[in-house]
């Protein structure tokens, strides 16, 4: 397999189990959620948002294409939804079958699709996954959105990372692990600014608890596709019961814990703004699998490794995702 497919879709060091169900604090959590990806996880973050918008109001989408954009092929999602210049997404036939999954009541509605904030950003050098396919992104999304509720920001001349305002050592054109790099650009503050109003300034240091949480016991359907021990960051004033609301941040490729330990789930600036603004964040966890499925660099389901239902509320990442979400308002 070419180097290009091995990056875009190892790690092998486990996660150590913790028993979840007796740790996790009781939270009050607002009934909607909000959410935002990397890379593959911008892919999923997509899929998520359409499959459950009735509890979503907004998704920020970072070096990611359109939903469904490999059309559940490892051949397309190759040819036409990571680098190459060539890359054309049928849209159309895309959309068509969007439609037929909303009528099978797979995915939500438009009309809850329709009130939702929308956050697209891409690097212009971006190498691995083709600036273009965030233009395709949003050319879906507008069908879907008012003008007012979509942002695109493709203008930054970073490459395939997560742009942060840290001292990473990591230079913003490249692509490298953890996939986190000093850009003078925050983020994080501008898609949460965009997804739930106007913010009070991030905290200069995270001073909330980042629990492991144990997604098997947490949710059945994860035994099968997600990593045992994923991430949950709460603020203390949500651990002291105050309401709270919930944002669930999907790492890319190679960025999970197996791969970089707690670099992603601490360092993108997302805690010390969940700190000063009554936010809790879920960082749900892949896991690497060399065959069945063939997923070595734990990326989150965008082509179909998982099933043919992948991209529908009958995906199986999709429904252990969502039923942590729903054991987080137990």
């Amino acid at each position: 397999m070419r180097p290009l497919i091995l990056a875009c879709l190892t790690a092998t060091a486990l996660s150590q189990p913790l028993h979840a169900a007796e740790t996790l604090p009781i939270l009050k959590l607002d009934p909607t959620i909000t959410l935002s990806g990397l890379s593959s996880g911008a892919y999923f973050a997509g899929q998520y948002h359409l499959a459950f918008a009735e509890q979503v109001d907004g998704v920020a989408m970072l070096a990611g294409g359109p939903v469904y954009c490999a059309q559940n092929s490892l051949g397309l999602a190759l040819e036409h939804c990571f680098n190459k210049d060539s890359s054309q997404p049928d849209l159309s036939s895309i959309n068509q079958y969007l439609e037929t999954q909303r009528a099978a009541a797979k995915l939500a509605p438009l009309s809850a699709v329709a009130g939702d904030k929308v956050w697209i950003f891409h690097g212009s050098k971006d190498a691995t996954v083709h600036p273009k396919l965030a233009l395709a992104l949003h050319s879906q999304y507008q069908q879907w959105l008012k003008p007012e509720n979509l942002t695109l920001i493709n203008d930054k001349p970073f490459g395939h990372t997560f742009p942060t305002k840290r001292p990473y050592t990591a230079s913003c054109e490249l692509s490298e692990s953890p996939f986190l790099a000093a850009c003078d650009y925050d983020a994080t503050g501008e898609l949460l600014t965009h997804l739930l109003g106007n913010l009070q300034p991030a905290g200069t240091e995270a001073a909330g608890s980042l629990l492991q949480i144990n997604q098997h016991q947490l949710s059945a359907a994860a035994k099968d596709t997600l990593a045992e021990t994923g991430y949950l960051y709460v603020p203390q004033s949500c651990a002291d019961g105050q309401p709270c609301r919930l944002h669930v941040s999907f790492h890319g490729c190679k960025q999970n814990a197996q791969s970089v330990g707690e670099a992603y789930v601490s360092g993108s600036g997302l805690n010390n703004y969940a700190d000063t603004n009554q936010l809790v964040v879920l960082y749900p966890q892949t896991t690497a699998s060399s065959m069945n499925p063939f997923n070595p660099n734990a990326c989150w389901d965008w082509w179909g490794y998982t099933g043919a239902d992948y991209a529908t509320k009958d995906g199986m990442q999709l429904q252990a995702v969502h039923q942590l979400v729903q054991a987080l308002r137990r």
